[in-house]
């Protein structure tokens, strides 16, 4: 375990109960987006009873799940697979087992493999409850500056059909727009929003919560004529009121 983390777990566990799971239900947890620091005591809890932990990419999820001493039963579950694997997850939760769902970072089922396992849960009136954490699009937007009271969430657009199309539409809605985006395709969004929304404001941020986070703030000419960094996930927040 990571010394930083394994101080600071151990300084305060002890005042915490842990969590007492209930078998055949699933528990949707919420990990760190950047910052291993960033997990409730009541997730690492959960993660380290459940008897099965599905996750977007076992690699990523093990690096965080060895800084808490976590040896539990890991499976693969990520967008390719999410319907195959199905099946098996719902026969694991009806045996009587608790499963743990992460991502690889922040709130499953955001822009995240999640959604069909939560849907056929309720279908098979299984037991859901919900770990609250991260979420990159939450941490973007109260940096951003612009209203929270109204915002539309889009998550990643269309690599190629109804990109367009949906950008339009998008320019449309009067709140404040969120939008996930890759280090590749940054500089082409930002320059295609110039020509649909217009030069509105925008905040970019980028590698939330990490070592070398960055938000640019202004106008999306200036934004594109500033200096981003093409390293990390992107989150783009539109002042569209």
């Amino acid at each position: 375990m990571n010394e930083r983390l394994k101080e600071i777990y151990e300084r305060y566990s002890s005042k915490f109960k842990e969590p007492d799971l209930k078998k055949e239900t699933l528990y949707i947890v919420s990990t760190p987006i950047g910052n291993l620091e960033d997990i409730s005591f009541r997730a690492i809890g959960i993660l380290k009873k459940a008897d099965l932990i599905a996750c977007e990419d076992t690699r990523v999820t093990n690096f965080l799940l060895n800084q808490y001493d976590i040896r539990n039963k890991t499976v693969s579950y990520y967008s390719q697979v999410e319907s195959s694997k199905l099946e098996y997850l719902i026969s694991e939760l009806k045996s009587g087992k608790s499963l743990a769902l992460v991502s690889d970072a922040g709130t499953p089922c955001l822009s995240d493999p999640g959604n069909l396992l939560v849907s056929k849960c309720i279908e098979e009136r299984i037991d859901i409850y919900s770990v609250p954490g991260c979420s990159a699009l939450i941490h973007a937007l109260v940096m951003s500056g612009f209203s929270t009271k109204k915002f539309y969430f889009q998550g990643f657009l269309p690599l190629k059909k109804g990109r367009q199309t949906l950008l339009k539409e998008l320019s449309e809605i009067r709140m404040t727009i969120i939008i996930y985006e890759s280090p590749f395709r940054i500089y082409k969004t930002l320059k295609e929003i110039s020509g649909i929304f217009g030069n509105k404001e925008v905040s970019v941020s980028r590698e939330l919560t990490k070592k070398f986070e960055q938000t640019i703030r202004g106008n999306v000419k200036s934004v594109i004529s500033g200096n981003i960094k093409l390293k990390g996930e992107f989150v783009i927040t539109i002042n569209n009121n």
